[in-house]
């Protein structure tokens, strides 16, 4: 069965065109060239996959060493105006957020703020210790790579069942908050905090042993940044990373873009057959009150950009730190990031290792293939931003459904595909004799 399945996937990236014009043709094009053919094949693979997949709409596009060679938007980013999606349509990249976010603190260490495995209390106002681990420092090192001991994917209220994640989804207005990240993570992470839950910290791992993804490791990074920078989160992101990568369609604030070219996310449900706003559906016994998402954990997954933005910031991150003449990262500080951290953990949680704010994924499908960058995934959005190391291409894309119903091995064959279209020479990585062992 499974080298069935395997043969399918090659056919679906190699071989299927032909096939799929014949389930959508009645005849054959006329007056096409050979070049105008493979766009259109290329188009119809990528349309099945994506209602396979549930998304409503997808924005993508392909880089080649420094330049984007293609992008395009697919179906409609707003289904009940049907507005058609484009590279420059807006959406929610949930947790890309924790690159950019990573990426405003260690432009502060290179500035030689702080060092890496410095203690971060020396810079905070109150004390950031594992209660269970309470001689064991946690360092800027280990929040930037998911080992702080910190874990947010448990109840944060027991009475109400409420987990941590979508415990800040009630907010109807843009950051900054007066309320987070203090006194918020002061509240919630200390013994002393009105709102504190020991379950917030790892009782097993103490500080720098395992890699748990958590969230709020990159809520406390964004108040390190304001701490040392003496600016504003937001505006600290503006004024280094977004402006001077001409990301203009980029933002935090919801309110400071053309909302008109916000694409809406939604969750498709299979009970109903249909495709419901995120303030219709209960998340952990809440309703989100707005038709886009406003989280309060914003640097690590409240980030609205285009795929045309983002090619930016990921072109400087694969380009030594500089997108057209402009630098934003050394590239010491580009290499230090884009590698594994100790102590070097598979993180089950994202499946992938953590490098800092970036992470190391075996491609799910093709396990030759180590995929490099970051991934956001929330009800109604999901999105990608990878490279692999060996090669000059680089894909992203962004979408506002979340694929959570949907086929799964869709979803990763939207990702592989847009690499083959790149020019990534698949067959190389496929090891044909171990085949669906």
């Amino acid at each position: 069965m499974k080298k069935i399945v395997s043969i399918i996937i090659i056919g679906l990236l190699f071989g299927c065109n032909y096939s799929v014009q014949g389930l959508f043709f009645e005849k054959p094009i006329e007056k096409t060239t050979t070049k105008d053919l493979g766009d259109i094949f290329f188009d119809l693979k990528m349309e099945v996959l994506m209602r396979l997949s549930k998304f409503p709409s997808l924005s993508a596009c392909i880089i080649d060493g420094d330049e984007v060679i293609w992008s395009k938007g697919y179906g409609f980013y707003d289904l009940e105006n049907k507005k058609s999606a484009t590279e420059n349509t807006i959406y929610n990249i949930a947790h890309i957020s924790c690159s950019v976010t990573g990426t405003a603190l260690m432009q502060l260490w290179e500035q030689e703020f702080f060092d890496l495995d410095e203690d971060v209390n020396n810079y905070l106002p109150f004390t950031l210790r594992n209660p269970y681990f309470p001689d064991d420092p946690i360092t800027f090192r280990m929040l930037l790579s998911q080992t702080s001991s910190i874990r947010d994917d448990i109840p944060i209220n027991e009475k109400f069942g409420r987990s941590i994640a979508y415990d800040w989804i009630n907010i109807t207005g843009d950051p900054p908050f007066s309320f987070f990240p203090m006194p918020w993570l002061e509240d919630h992470l200390t013994p002393t905090g009105d709102a504190y839950n020991p379950a917030l910290w790892s009782s097993t791992y103490k500080p720098g042993e395992y890699s748990w993804y958590a969230h709020l490791n990159f809520a406390v990074i964004a108040y390190l940044v304001e701490r040392i920078s003496g600016e504003v989160f937001v505006d600290y992101c503006k004024n280094h990373i977004f402006n001077p990568l001409k990301m203009y369609n980029t933002s935090f604030n919801l309110s400071e873009l053309e909302i008109d070219q916000v694409a809406i996310p939604y969750h498709y449900f299979k009970q109903q057959k249909a495709y419901l706003h995120i303030n219709e559906i209960s998340i952990d016994g809440n309703i989100h009150p707005s038709l886009y998402w406003r989280i309060l954990n914003y640097p690590a997954g409240g980030l609205y950009s285009t795929v045309s933005d983002l090619s930016h910031f990921l072109i400087a991150h694969v380009n030594d730190g500089v997108y057209k003449g402009v630098r934003i990262l050394d590239s010491d500080t580009i290499e230090e990031m884009h590698r594994i951290q100790p102590p070097g953990n598979f993180n089950a949680m994202i499946a992938a290792y953590y490098g800092l704010a970036w992470l190391f994924k075996v491609h799910p499908l093709f396990f030759n293939i180590t995929l490099m960058g970051h991934y956001g995934l929330n009800f109604g959005v999901a999105s990608i931003m990878y490279h692999i190391p060996t090669e000059d291409v680089r894909v992203i894309f962004m979408t506002n459904g979340d694929g959570l119903e949907g086929n799964t091995m869709a979803v990763n064959l939207i990702e592989i595909s847009l690499f083959v279209k790149g020019g990534v020479k698949l067959m190389s990585y496929i090891d044909f004799k171990n085949i669906g062992s």
